[in-house]
């Protein structure tokens, strides 16, 4: 494994703890969701630059759109349930109140 990989692979299992421990609120697990999409991002643009291949060009820009789909609908919801509920907490949060 290149040093390369080890950096991904360990950013991207950072952001997962991330994403599991750090539950709280809303806004850090966008934030640790949108880390985990970027890293797929770099890593998919890197390997195909090191493929020299332009069959897999597509798919990072398609990876990169519903990584900005996914930020919008987060940031919606975001904004959604702060006038609602007046706080992110996610432990405020119950579908039953709704």
């Amino acid at each position: 494994m290149t040093l390369t990989h080890y950096a991904f692979s360990s950013s991207y299992f950072m952001s997962f703890l991330g994403l599991i421990f750090y539950r709280k609120h809303l806004l850090s697990a966008l934030l640790c969701l949108e880390a985990m999409m970027l890293i797929l991002f770099i890593s998919l643009c890197l390997w195909g630059l090191i493929l020299a291949s332009t069959v897999f060009s597509a798919g990072p820009m398609i990876l990169l759109a519903f990584s900005a789909c996914e930020a919008s609908a987060g940031l919606a919801l975001l904004v959604a349930m702060a006038r609602t509920h007046g706080t992110d907490r996610l432990k405020n949060l119950s579908l039953l109140r709704c």
